[in-house]
C-alpha cells in the first residue's frame, strides 16, 4: 500500500538553483500554482492539486477561526495571531499583553519552549541566564490568539490543541470554506496545533480570498479576514521580524506574504494574484526568490521594485568569506 504523502520528485519541477564559482551546486525541486486576479488557475508548475502540509502558512486561517469566534483582534495583536515572529521584545511583549487580557499566565501556552529566533534577543536571554521559553517559540502568538478565543467561549484551555476542540473544529471549518476544500490528512505542527494537508491549489485559493476580503464586508468571516489583512499591511515589522523575508516583501511590495516550514509560501500581491509553492526537500532558502519570480511573471509586481527587494534577501553564497555566487531561480521555471 502506498504511502499517503505529497508529490514526488518525479512530479516536480526544477524552482531554483544554488551556483558556486560558476558551477550549479544544488537545484530546488518543488511544485506551485499562480491563480489571476479572478481566482483562475494561470500556472500550474510540478503537481500542484498533490495534498502538502502548509505549515505556517495556514496561520491566516487559524487567526480567522480566533476572531469569527469572538475575538476582536486588531493592530499587531492580530498580526502576532497570523505570525511565524522572530522573538524580539516587540514580538514578546505583544504576546504577553495579548495572554493578560485572557487572564492567563504564560505557562498556559502549549507551544514548545524556544529561544528566539532574533540574535540580539537571544544573546540577551543567555547573558542573563534565561533559558528557553514558551513565549519566545516564534508560534507563541497563535497560541495566545487561541487561548483568547477558549476564555471568550468558555472553552476548556488545557486541551486547545486537541483536534476535536472547539477551537480546532472551528479552525477546520475555516480552512474548508476558504479553501473549498476538505483536508485529507491531520498532523500534529512543529508548535503542537494540528496541520491539515490541502493541495496548494486550494492553498492558493484561500489565501486569494484572505487577500480580497474587505473590512466592511456584510458577512463577519470575510470582515475579520479583511481586517487581518490590513492588520499585516500595517505593521508588518510583526508577522517575521524587521529585516526578514515576510517583513521586506509585505512593507516594500504590499504583497500578504506568509512562509511557511518546509518550503511552503504563500504570497498575494494587491490585485489578488496569488501564488502558493513547496519546495520539495523543506528548504525555505529560495521559496521568497521564487514566489516574487512568479508573481513578477503573472504581471503582478514591477521587476525594478522586485529587484530591489531581492538585494536586501540573503541569496548570496560565500566561499572563504567572500560572494562566490547566488540562490537563483531556475532558468527553466
Amino acid at each position: 500500500m502506498a504511502q499517503l504523502g505529497t508529490f514526488t520528485a518525479d512530479q516536480a519541477a526544477e524552482l531554483a538553483i544554488v551556483t558556486r564559482s560558476g558551477f550549479v551546486e544544488s537545484r530546488h525541486v518543488g511544485s506551485a500554482v499562480v491563480l489571476d486576479q479572478h481566482g483562475e488557475v494561470q500556472r500550474s508548475i510540478g503537481a500542484p492539486e498533490a495534498p502538502v502540509f502548509p505549515r505556517s502558512s495556514l496561520k491566516p486561517f487559524q487567526a480567522i477561526a480566533v476572531m469569527n469566534a469572538g475575538v476582536q483582534l486588531r493592530g499587531p495583536q492580530a498580526v502576532l495571531a497570523t505570525a511565524s515572529h522572530a522573538g524580539t521584545m516587540r514580538h514578546m511583549s505583544t504576546v504577553r499583553a495579548m495572554l493578560t487580557t485572557a487572564g492567563l499566565p504564560e505557562d498556559a501556552l502549549q507551544c514548545p519552549p524556544a529561544f528566539p529566533g532574533d540574535q540580539a534577543t537571544r544573546d540577551e536571554m543567555v547573558r542573563q541566564g534565561v533559558g528557553p521559553q514558551r513565549i519566545a517559540m516564534n508560534c507563541s502568538g497563535k497560541h495566545a490568539a487561541m487561548l483568547l478565543a477558549c476564555v471568550a467561549n468558555g472553552w476548556d484551555a488545557a486541551s486547545y490543541l486537541h483536534p476535536e476542540h472547539p477551537l480546532q473544529r472551528a479552525v477546520r471549518d475555516t480552512v474548508e470554506r476558504f479553501t473549498g476544500e476538505k483536508p485529507v490528512a491531520t498532523a500534529v505542527d512543529g508548535c503542537g496545533a494540528p496541520v491539515f494537508a490541502i493541495s496548494l491549489i486550494g492553498l492558493a485559493r484561500g489565501i486569494a480570498r484572505v487577500r480580497t476580503s474587505s473590512a466592511t464586508s456584510p458577512f463577519a468571516i470575510y470582515r475579520n479576514a479583511g481586517a487581518l489583512v490590513d492588520a499585516v499591511l500595517e505593521d508588518p515589522w510583526a508577522i517575521e521580524g524587521p529585516g526578514r523575508p515576510n517583513t521586506v516583501v509585505i512593507e516594500r511590495l504590499g504583497v500578504f506574504a506568509k512562509l511557511g516550514a518546509e518550503g511552503v509560501m504563500v504570497m498575494a500581491a494587491r490585485d489578488g494574484t496569488t501564488v502558493a509553492l513547496k519546495v520539495l526537500d523543506g528548504s525555505g532558502r529560495a521559496s521568497t526568490l521564487v514566489g516574487l519570480e512568479l508573481l513578477v511573471a503573472a504581471g503582478a509586481l514591477p521587476r525594478q521594485e522586485v529587484d530591489d527587494v531581492l538585494e536586501q534577501l540573503d541569496l548570496t553564497i560565500t566561499g572563504g568569506g567572500e560572494p562566490v555566487g547566488r540562490i537563483e531561480v531556475s532558468p527553466t521555471l
